[in-house]
């Protein structure tokens, strides 16, 4: 790298610490304070009502304050990776950066306190005097063997989780790694030989962990500076590299490398040559964990063994050992069972959940943040990513359930499954909203077809389909496109054997298929031809008619194209004087609660009589989520203030309703902010008749619903369920090009619901 390349990452490393604002951490109020009983509240008086119930419980300071979701990440700077004795100062911005991926991949708040002392037991006494503050501590970057004396006397004396992540969380990746690893090379920890490279907190952590795991302590073989770590030894020896000391003499790495299955390094550059790999065992696993520079390069190393399996701790090489992977979840799963310490029945559980993940199949998420790199389990993908959000459910709920089975957990959880729920919910917006939808399409094995079957978004749909739900995928397209991009994906799934293919330029239907099409279109222009072009051309049309001829249940189309070209086929096909499109409905999972939104595509401006239909479909469908609908027609006049255009069909649409006993709450006409806030509707019309916040809007054109609906996504981070196609009696739904993977998986649990579950 020039040296002008170099300044200019410099320079932007430093912009992004400095603006907008400096730092990477700000502090928010959780509660309202905004008039004189608030501020009541929140401190004299009312405050004296939270510390009196502490007082006497102290349990409840969990309930009552932010302690129990709140971790100290306590540094003295002595030892900051790639960068050393820096000072506490200077270690800052790290361990705010530490805090700042307890929040994003865990929700955990975190304070990053950087403490000018460096004598160990002195630094203990300061971090076990924050114990009333901190549900755990985080301990990080303090230089060994300091470190290892201030854990143990924290652990020692404190009543909370304590974890050195430079020491514990290292050891756990590196665990799950070589885990995967020897599962390839086809070996068993009992039977490995390791050599290690480096003699300080994570090196030792880690040998601790791999003979937890199996390894035998006799076939340990630690290298530091001086040489082998040997009996007899007094040159810059620790109590804990004492610990692996190994008979006889000085030895050099060279010495000891030969028929070594595992290297484990977390020592220095270009420690480990390529003379020593070519000694090593077949197959063998290099862990160069050594930052910013490995132990050795990876194309190096193969250059000598082929068949090596490697890790770094670099991100743009393949299997990086990174603490992200385990420590935001080992707290989250500690923490909400009060756990009051982090043993190693919760590491190992860790390790088994990391090591997992790696050989399910990846997440659309993941691959979606690692786009062209390849994520299916081998040599190079050992242990999955740390932007995979499954890592959340299944790390956290064995930590959690570990906790309880060893009896250091102060809070069991009654049901891990709902706990388990609880944490995708918080990772996936979608999930709790959901939840519904999927139990209503369990009741049932429905066959949904989808129009574009190579779109990769829709095979990682339907593979999460088959490992998720009871509903068949059935994709329309070319199978060796179909075959090429599932396995370029890393997807296990494959046309043929796992779900049905309907191949357009070569299907044993495909006479059936346009005869069909062409006794419907018959008399609407459609030639024996034009019917034959287009069940070769269009999968749209395709998979319509196996809906009508009862080969599959539902179609999901539109992951492509305009949603109005789609709606003409399926209009065509499907439609009856029974069935017709009524609207599109929006959900938009944000995050103070679900709104729907209607009508966003069907019907550009509405009739009075479609307005109501839409009410009446939105009504219904919304019930599908487990909410109750309060609906309000929305409109720039408020309440017959103005005699607008949308105003007088809202109105009109509001007598139709009206017309009719429903059993739903629905007002209008109304503007968007009087729906949303009851205190500011009061004023304008107090005899509303419903109460509290909208949760539907009803639109009267779709510019203004579609509108509303992007704004919400972009601006507001909203997260889109839909559209949903109203009024097909659920044969079929019309995406948008912009859903995921998880908004198909989501739009086919919506596809597979027997209609009786919502009428």
């Amino acid at each position: 790298m020039d040296d002008a390349k170099k300044e200019s990452l410099r320079q932007a490393a430093l912009d992004y610490h400095q603006f907008p604002k400096p730092g990477k951490l700000e502090i928010r109020a959780t509660k309202p304070l905004a008039n004189g009983r608030d501020l009541s509240r929140a401190y004299s008086p009312g405050v004296a009502e939270a510390c009196l119930e502490i007082k006497a419980n102290p349990d409840t300071a969990r309930d009552y304050t932010s302690r129990g979701n709140l971790v100290a990440v306590v540094s003295n700077g002595t030892a900051v990776l790639g960068l050393g004795n820096i000072g506490a100062l200077a270690s800052k911005p790290v361990m705010e950066g530490k805090a700042v991926l307890f929040k994003k991949f865990a929700n955990i708040d975190c304070f990053d306190i950087e403490l000018n002392e460096n004598d160990p037991e002195k630094l203990a006494d300061i971090v076990c005097a924050l114990e009333p503050t901190f549900g755990a501590i985080n301990l990080e970057d303090i230089k060994a063997p300091d470190c290892f004396i201030v854990e143990k006397l924290c652990r020692e004396r404190m009543n909370i989780p304590v974890f050195h992540d430079d020491q514990h969380g290292t050891a756990i990746v590196v665990g799950a790694a070589a885990t995967n690893a020897l599962r390839v090379a086809g070996k068993r920890f009992e039977d490995i030989k390791v050599v290690s490279t480096g003699g300080g907190a994570a090196g030792i952590a880690c040998l601790n962990m791999l003979l937890k795991l199996g390894v035998q302590r006799e076939n340990v073989w630690l290298c530091d500076l001086a040489g082998l770590v040997h009996e007899g030894r007094t040159e810059d020896m620790t109590e804990q590299k004492a610990a692996f000391a190994q008979p006889g003499g000085p030895r050099a790495l060279m010495d000891v490398i030969e028929g070594a299955d595992l290297f484990l390094g977390l020592s220095g550059p270009g420690v480990l040559k390529q003379d020593m790999v070519a000694k090593m065992a077949n197959d063998p696993v290099i862990f160069a964990l050594a930052n910013p520079n490995p132990e050795i390069d990876p194309d190096e190393a193969r250059a000598v063994a082929p068949g090596a399996l490697i890790a770094t701790g670099r991100s743009d090489y393949p299997n990086q050992v990174n603490n992200v992977l385990c420590f935001p979840f080992i707290f989250r799963g500690a923490l909400d069972v009060g756990a009051t310490e982090i043993n190693d029945e919760m590491k190992i559980a860790c390790i088994v959940g990391i090591a997992a993940l790696a050989r399910a199949t990846t997440s659309a998420e993941a691959a979606a943040a690692y786009q062209g790199e390849q994520m299916t389990f081998g040599p190079d993908y050992l242990i999955p990513k740390p932007f995979d959000p499954r890592l959340m459910g299944v790390v956290a709920s064995a930590v959690a359930k570990a906790a309880m089975e060893t009896g250091v957990a102060t809070r069991p959880i009654p049901d891990m499954a709902a706990y388990k729920a609880k944490l995708d919910g918080s990772v996936f917006k979608s999930a709790m909203i959901m939840r519904p939808v999927f139990e209503a399409a369990a009741t049932a094995e429905r066959r949904i077809v989808f129009a574009e079957g190579e779109d990769e978004r829709v095979l990682r749909a339907a593979s999460a389909m088959l490992e998720d739900t009871t509903d068949k995928p059935i994709l329309i397209g070319r199978p060796d496109v179909i075959e090429s991009r599932a396995e370029r994906a890393g997807l296990a799934i494959r046309p043929g054997r796992d779900f049905e293919i309907v191949n357009p330029e070569n299907d044993p239907r495909y006479r059936d298929y346009w005869g069909t099409y062409h006794e419907i279109m018959q008399r609407k222009g459609v030639t024996p031809d034009l019917a034959k072009a287009i069940m070769r051309t269009n999968t749209t049309a395709i998979g319509a008619v196996m809906v009508h001829r009862e080969e599959a249940d539902s179609l999901i189309c539109g992951t492509f194209g305009q949603y109005l070209w789609h709606l003409n086929y399926i209009e065509q096909i499907l439609g009856t004087p029974d069935l017709h499109p009524v609207g599109a409905l929006s959900l938009m999972i944000l995050e103070d609660g679900p709104l729907f939104i209607a009508d966003t595509q069907v019907n550009p401006t509405p009739t009075p009589q479609q307005i109501a239909n839409t009410v009446i479909g939105a009504a219904r469908h919304v019930r599908r989520f487990g909410v109750e609908p309060k609906i309000a027609l929305c409109s720039h006049s408020q309440f017959g203030n103005l005699n607008c255009d949308t105003g007088i069909r809202m109105r009109d649409a509001l007598a139709i309703l009206d017309a009719q006993p429903r059993n739903f709450a629905y007002e209008g006409e109304m503007q968007a902010d009087a729906a949303l806030n009851p205190q500011l509707r009061e004023r304008i019309y107090p005899n509303s008749r419903f109460e509290g916040q909208a949760n539907v809007l009803i639109f009267a054109n779709t510019d203004a619903a579609s509108g509303a609906r992007n704004i919400l996504k972009l601006k507001a981070g909203g997260l889109e369920v839909g559209p949903i196609l109203m009024g097909m009696g659920n044969r079929a739904h019309i995406v948008t090009p912009s859903i995921t993977a998880r908004g198909l998986l989501n739009m086919s649990a919506v596809a597979g619901t027997p209609v009786a579950h919502y009428g």
